[in-house]
């Protein structure tokens, strides 16, 4: 299908990727599960690592629900961070959000900093931050928003305002809204990335990320980055990714609605310390959130009146909340931060962001929202 702008996101959703039927007439399209083509075919493929038909498929429609214009696809969401960080050189500055995925931290700390970039952290929900990204005129920012695991919500437009006006280009990490609920590149970003192992696929069975944008530049970059650091995902994973998306509009509904109604109860438990979600009214960024966002998107986070030992005991009692790594699937998740996702990061650096070594993130799925509330409330009941 040829990608049209006038059609709806679900539309798109449901009838983008599904090219090359040949002479079969399938309505879904196979899973190309070759390392090598035939020199010369008309669709100008030669070797998987630098294309193949499922990779095209993916690209072509995540590319239509970022409202973009091009797209490429990659193994993991750190691959497609790694494929953004490698068109950087040594003594390059990096300005990111200060609370970013640990992973991301680590890649920069471990990897890249041998090289000679830099990085500055800064909160970039506070507006008083957004001039040293003119004073430094860095050689790229990388946002998070929401952000893993605090779900600050910074003010994409208004930072990319800035950052145009010293041509500096602008990373959004957009795993955890998703294409559905906001679309950086519309907001003024050079660059959307996406985790599609999380919302975009949202049934946990698979690895992916992917970078959109509307700079054919960027997009070179990338295929470049694609091919020979070989950073491609599988043909498998590639076609699980495109088959999922076609019901991202429906899961981000159901996610968004069930997390809303859980984080606003749990909100009014007398044992809960805080609870922060982007469409909560507490929630510090609130308003940005629901000028930013078509919904809040599936995560909270949760700090128990208790401590990190008992909350983590809570975790383990839960019975349809699975205590593991990941998010944005179809079922509920609940993870330790401290002690999972941002193990990598020191401890003090933790906690200076506000990674209280008791913080909870729930990834709330589709199963039904009372039978969700009423495990999380049978777990309560035996820890505090």
């Amino acid at each position: 299908m040829t990608p049209d702008k006038n059609n709806g996101f679900g539309t798109r959703a449901v009838h983008l990727g599904r090219g090359f039927a040949g002479n079969t007439g399938a309505v879904m399209p196979p899973v190309y599960m070759t390392s090598t083509f035939k020199s010369g075919n008309a669709d100008g493929f030669d070797y998987t690592r630098s294309g193949n038909p499922n990779f095209r498929l993916l690209q072509e429609s995540v590319a239509s629900l970022e409202g973009a214009t091009r797209a490429t696809c990659f193994a993991s969401g750190v691959s497609a961070i790694t494929a953004v960080v490698s068109t950087l050189k040594s003594n390059d500055l990096v300005i990111a959000e200060e609370n970013v995925y640990g992973c991301t931290y680590r890649l920069f700390d471990r990897v890249f900093g041998k090289f000679g970039l830099k990085v500055r952290y800064l909160d970039l929900s506070q507006p008083a931050n957004w001039e040293e990204i003119r004073k430094a005129s860095p050689a790229l920012v990388l946002l998070e928003s929401p952000t893993n695991p605090l779900l600050k919500v910074v003010d994409i437009a208004g930072i990319c305002k800035v950052a145009a006006d010293v041509k500096v280009p602008v990373l959004v990490d957009n795993t955890f809204a998703s294409p559905y609920l906001q679309r950086p590149l519309e907001l003024g970003a050079t660059l959307s990335l996406s985790s599609t192992t999380k919302y975009i696929n949202g049934h946990s069975d698979c690895l992916g990320g992917i970078v959109a944008t509307n700079d054919p530049e960027w997009q070179d970059k990338m295929i470049f980055a694609q091919k020979a650091l070989g950073l491609q995902p599988s043909p498998f994973d590639a076609w699980l990714t495109t088959r999922g998306q076609r019901t991202l509009a429906l899961r981000m509904e159901r996610h968004s609605a069930n997390a809303l109604e859980l984080a606003r109860w749990m909100e009014t438990l007398k044992g809960v310390k805080s609870v922060r979600y982007p469409f909560l009214p507490s929630h510090p960024q609130h308003e940005l959130a629901r000028r930013q966002m078509k919904a809040g998107s599936g995560l909270f986070t949760a700090i128990l009146n208790c401590p990190a030992e008992a909350a983590l005991a809570f975790c383990r009692r839960l019975q349809l909340f699975t205590l593991a790594e990941s998010l944005g699937g179809v079922e509920s998740l609940i993870c330790h931060p401290p002690t999972m996702t941002h193990a990598s990061v020191p401890a003090a650096v933790r906690r200076s962001v506000g990674i209280d070594d008791g913080l909870l993130r729930f990834s709330v799925g589709i199963e039904d929202a009372e039978d969700l509330r009423r495990d999380i409330d049978e777990a309560l009941r035996e820890i505090l």
